[in-house]
């Protein structure tokens, strides 16, 4: 499952590898990738709100 988070997190940022990208789709699982995805999708507009919300303060 880490190896997934980490995947997700340097998609995120633009940063994975193309060695990485291609071993992902010829053996990772796409609902384990969509998940993290959105929850971390999730969590960054979480934080990106709470931020905003107590800069307006």
């Amino acid at each position: 499952m880490w190896s997934v988070v980490k995947s997700v997190l340097a998609a995120f940022f633009g940063v994975q590898k193309d060695a990485q990208r291609r071993e992902d789709f010829e053996k990772g699982h796409p609902v384990a990738f969509i998940t993290v995805g959105i929850l971390m999708g999730l969590v960054l507009v979480a934080v990106v709100a709470f931020v905003a919300v107590s800069a307006a303060r």
